[in-house]
């Protein structure tokens, strides 16, 4: 969409809507392009591959579970 300068000055909300919306709008002054209003490309970020440190954690020792078990076993007796 094509729109001069003192148009878009009263109607910039609804061209901002427009943009938000998917569409480009072009601003002309005396017949030239000056500005073009497009929407934000907003980047992804992907967040890193955990994979490695993951696979780099050795468990070692008796679980959690059965450590906590035996200590509720001494402290009854």
């Amino acid at each position: 969409m094509e729109i001069n300068v003192k148009e878009a000055r009263g109607k910039i909300s609804s061209l901002i809507d427009r943009v938000k919306d998917g569409d480009e709008v072009i601003i002309l002054r005396r017949g030239k392009q000056v500005a073009r209003l497009m929407p934000v490309q907003v980047e992804k970020k992907m967040l890193p591959c955990l994979k490695a440190f993951r696979d780099s954690i050795r468990v070692t020792g008796e679980p959690i579970s059965t450590m906590i078990a035996s200590q509720r076993d001494e402290e009854r007796y």
